[in-house]
């Protein structure tokens, strides 16, 4: 079993902690705990905008407190976010993710990350086998 705490890992953990432009993600969950997914809380800032394609991920992501959209860039389609929305990346789809208030995110990831990713100029993160150490 596993247990963790989100203010603890917070601040005592920094490798599950990853900060980019305006978002903040606690990794709770990392390949490394063997769960074949793993598990975040995203906090976005509000007014911010994202752009993301996970080519090689499939995410689920709920949301949990805040307001904001979502758009299909494929599509063009654009979904709003509030508390009890959730959307699945089932396709790889890039898409632009908007905080009009902040927005605190529960999301999975599959294959899961190992937390040494970083997103590349097209949104994506690059596939578990690219990440040597």
């Amino acid at each position: 079993m596993i247990v963790r705490d989100f203010d603890e890992i917070s601040k005592n953990e920094p490798k599950r902690v990853v900060t980019d432009a305006q978002w903040t993600s606690v990794r709770m969950l990392l390949a490394e705990d063997g769960m074949n997914f793993s598990f975040h809380i995203t906090v976005l800032e509000a007014g911010s905008e994202h752009t993301f394609h996970y080519k090689n991920h499939f995410e689920s992501v709920y949301c949990m407190q805040g307001k904001g959209s979502i758009t299909d860039l494929a599509t063009g389609e654009t979904h709003q976010i509030k508390p009890g929305t959730m959307y699945a990346l089932n396709e790889h789809d890039k898409h632009t993710l908007r905080a009009e208030e902040e927005l605190w995110m529960a999301c999975c990831f599959n294959p899961p990350v190992t937390g040494k990713e970083v997103h590349r100029e097209d949104g994506s993160y690059a596939a578990p086998e690219e990440l040597v150490d």
